[in-house]
């Protein structure tokens, strides 16, 4: 037999709606018992202490109130010595002690012109009978007790059958209609928990697609949330293997041309370097290839060793453009330098100056004309620093500029890699400069159109 349902949060929350319910069902049926209990035994102290006023006021004039009695009352009249005068409703001996004692403890000590509820008392007697009891002197020489039916009806029984049949009816009703509507709301959940099974790694195009607009409907939406992140991250790391080995097989595939062209024969030393030369353009492009791989696995992971200092971004720009002074000589390009003032930032000054060197390689590749030139400067806002890298280049289609820090895009294809360009690069470049400005809380921004060169500005918002 199955039991897991013990185990469910619906069977859970029926079992505390039924604890609850029960306890104030419980709580309002005693509340109602107790109160009519009450009301009633007022409303029979009161008649029986009328009653036994009239009753003494007939004995004191000397005459027996069998006009006043019913059928149900038990009248009893004793002596001062403790005799019986008048019987009315018992016969028993036992009885008739302990209510002559008892009411000799009642009266002992009042005043027989008075007659109130502090002489009454309640007594079941032998037959199950429940009766209310008031004794009082009538006179010097008299003593009565007077009992009558407590509830003669049996008000107080009906209303306990009542409460009892009443209450259970309810609680099954509620106990039901609990069940069908903990099933009702937690169905969004059954329906969560089916399409999470059914999601695999290849299937993560499936959505919940909840309309309702409460807390499992918000639910619902997260999840979708959250699978479509997963389901755009897997096609990343897809398209980022597929392009990262077909960036690797083009050199691979070069160099394994050049070595099997070399072994196949006799060759002259001028085309065994030229094979050589081949193989290290390869291998140097290889190699950085994967130095940028490694340097974006690390950021994704947040396994990147970030040691934050307080930095003059003017100075990395500086150290920027120092380095790859070379490279921009090498290429006829002029490293230009616009307004550097002292800009504070606190970062990693590594992560900060490759990729400042990343912006400013990337405007010496694809810098043309007569006049190439690549600018550097920097500044600080109100509320924001930034790093500005612009080139007099041919520009970049706006259809081009949502992809442009996509891994290995490349917005113009005529310049994918080439064995005889080792200056070409592999399309990880802005990447790496849009993730490093990311861990730094700051977001690139580009400027560029056709013929009017391009300007990279990466801000960062100062705390």
């Amino acid at each position: 037999m199955n039991f897991s349902f013990l185990h469910s949060i619906r069977f859970r929350l029926l079992m505390w709606f039924a604890v609850i319910l029960t306890a104030v069902m419980l709580a309002f049926s005693a509340f109602i018992y107790f109160s009519q209990a009450r009301d009633i035994r007022g409303d029979a102290l009161s008649r029986l202490t009328r009653k036994a006023d009239t009753i003494a006021d007939d004995i004191q004039l000397g005459k027996i109130p069998k006009a006043t009695l019913q059928e149900n009352d038990i009248f009893l009249l004793f002596d001062s010595k403790g005799k019986l005068l008048y019987d009315q409703g018992t016969s028993n001996e036992h009885e008739l002690e302990e209510l002559l004692s008892k009411a000799r403890e009642v009266v002992e000590d009042d005043d027989h012109d008075h007659i109130n509820h502090d002489n009454s008392w309640v007594k079941d007697l032998d037959d199950e009978k429940h009766y209310m009891f008031i004794a009082a002197n009538t006179t010097e020489e008299t003593m009565m007790i007077l009992g009558s039916p407590f509830d003669p009806y049996d008000l107080n029984g009906r209303l306990l059958f009542t409460l009892f049949l009443g209450s259970g009816f309810t609680l099954a009703v509620a106990l039901g209609g609990g069940w069908w509507l903990a099933d009702r709301a937690m169905r969004p959940v059954k329906t969560i928990t089916q399409t999470a099974r059914a999601i695999g790694e290849t299937d993560l195009s499936r959505r919940l697609n909840l309309k309702t607009k409460d807390e499992l409907g918000e639910l619902a939406n997260t999840f979708d949330a959250m699978l479509a992140r997963l389901q755009a991250a897997f096609n990343r790391q897809r398209q980022f293997i597929a392009d990262a080995s077909h960036e690797l097989r083009t050199p691979l595939t070069i160099v394994n041309l050049e070595t099997s062209r070399a072994l196949a024969s006799k060759r002259t030393s001028q085309e065994y370097q030229r094979a050589m030369n081949v193989i290290q353009s390869e291998n140097a492009f290889m190699t950085h290839l994967v130095n940028d791989l490694l340097i974006l696995a690390r950021i994704d992971s947040g396994q990147s060793a970030i040691q934050k200092e307080p930095l003059d971004l003017s100075d990395i720009a500086l150290d920027a453009v120092e380095r790859l002074s070379a490279l921009a000589e090498k290429n006829n390009v002029t490293l230009e330098t616009g307004e550097l003032p002292e800009v504070t930032l606190n970062g990693d000054r590594q992560l900060l100056l490759q990729m400042v060197s990343n912006l400013i390689e990337n405007g010496i590749k694809y810098t043309v004309g007569n006049e190439r030139r690549v600018k550097v400067e920097t500044g600080a806002g109100v509320d924001s620093v930034w790093v500005r890298v612009s080139d007099n280049g041919a520009g970049i289609p706006s259809e081009h500029l949502p992809r442009l820090f996509d891994r290995f895009y490349q917005a113009d294809k005529a310049r994918t890699h080439d064995a005889e360009d080792v200056s070409s690069g592999s399309g990880l470049g802005l990447s790496i400069v849009q993730s490093i400005a990311h861990i730094h809380g700051g977001e690139v921004h580009v400027q560029s159109a056709p013929g009017e060169g391009t300007t990279f500005e990466v801000k960062f918002r100062m705390d």
